[in-house]
């Protein structure tokens, strides 16, 4: 009996301890979790760069603490701060496209003092969902047409200027943040159902506004075989990776695709079909099932979290997580179309990750500001 109560004891003291640190410790143990698989994955499609492993392991360390001080962040606070920020970023976005540096065609960074710089368009799929739900935070739900109305001019602006630099991908998942937040607040099913019927009135507009190779990245899609050594490279060697892997996978750095140089960006875009090769099947099925207790215990914080604004908040930016992984492996594995999305907390990456690394600070301070009931 007494050892019993001294077991209840350390337990309720463990948890008085995490959270008075406002750690979510199921959260931070499926990302520790996903993250250890990712920089196993990593050395083997960087072709065993032990240099770009430790810049990945830097930039993961950043984004942890810059995590841990969101989390320390009480949800009130971030509120208020909502429309500040989505101001100070659009305004961001505008400077881009006056200031910009690019790279590979793209403008799409501020540059920093001492020749480092960041993409203003990664901070707005954080600060899209905290504007859309600081709107409906202390408004009647569900919404009515005039309020989806505002919202959606909300949404329109910051995506078109990340669509201008041009960034479709990243355009999408911001539009996507504010959509969700939107849908959770209680969208009527004939504004759904209305939506997806102007579905193919939109994809044409989209069509007309593309640039050339955005449009051959959709065709690419339909018919890769098309042009097997030019545009359609790309999707039939991940394929080929994908396929040769089978069950368990030819074994770790065993992967002629990736370590031969025959599939492209395979430390980023594409690292997924280096794990296939190297692990098959059962070891996607690893990753998708790490990457499934995040999306849970996300889904799990928006479902018991205080007011609208900390549910919606935390409900978007969960299933937006989700899209990031949903949009990479379907587009690795030729269900959709490329559209440049990274695997999160998987591919090598820079800004990306310290704004996921946010996301997850966000989710534990909403978790564990929750006041005594």
């Amino acid at each position: 009996m007494k050892d019993s109560l001294y077991h209840r004891a350390v337990s309720f003291a463990n948890a008085r301890l995490w959270q008075l640190v406002h750690v979510d410790i199921l959260l931070l143990g499926s990302l520790l979790l996903l993250i250890s698989g990712g920089l196993f994955v990593l050395y083997s499609a960087s072709g065993q760069d032990v240099a770009m492993v430790e810049r990945q392991i830097f930039r993961l360390a950043v984004g942890m603490m810059v995590c841990l001080a969101l989390a320390q962040l009480p949800p009130k606070y971030m509120r208020r701060a909502s429309p500040t920020l989505f101001i100070l970023v659009t305004f961001l976005l505008v400077g881009v496209l006056l200031f910009g540096v690019g790279a590979k065609g793209a403008q799409r960074w501020l540059p920093l003092p001492g020749g480092l710089r960041f993409q203003p368009s990664e901070i707005m799929k954080i600060v899209m969902p905290m504007m859309i739900a600081w709107y409906f935070s202390d408004r009647q739900l569900p919404p009515t047409f005039k309020q989806i109305l505002a919202v959606l001019a909300l949404i329109v602006l910051p995506v078109l200027l990340v669509a201008k630099q041009p960034d479709l991908g990243t355009s999408i998942l911001v539009a996507v943040a504010g959509i969700f937040v939107l849908f959770l607040a209680g969208l009527g099913w004939r504004y759904i159902l209305g939506a997806a019927a102007l579905a193919p009135v939109a994809g044409y507009v989209l069509w007309q506004f593309m640039r050339e190779y955005q449009r051959q990245r959709v065709l690419t899609f339909l018919n890769p075989e098309s042009d097997p050594l030019g545009t359609g490279w790309n999707i039939i060697q991940s394929k080929t990776a994908i396929g040769s892997g089978g069950l368990y996978g030819k074994g770790w750095l065993e992967g002629s695709q990736a370590q031969l140089d025959f599939l492209p960006e395979s430390h980023t875009d594409f690292i997924i079909a280096v794990l296939a090769e190297e692990f098959g099947m059962l070891g996607c099925a690893v990753l998708i099932l790490a990457y499934l207790l995040v999306i849970a215990r996300g889904l799990y914080i928006a479902a018991n979290a205080e007011d609208n604004y900390a549910r919606l908040l935390a409900g978007s930016l969960t299933l937006t997580f989700f899209i990031y992984m949903f949009v990479n492996i379907g587009m690795v594995s030729g269900i959709l179309p490329v559209v440049g999305v990274p695997l999160p907390l998987v591919s090598y990456g820079g800004t990306s990750i310290i704004t996921i690394m946010a996301t997850f600070g966000i989710l534990m301070s909403i978790q564990t500001h929750k006041r005594a009931r």
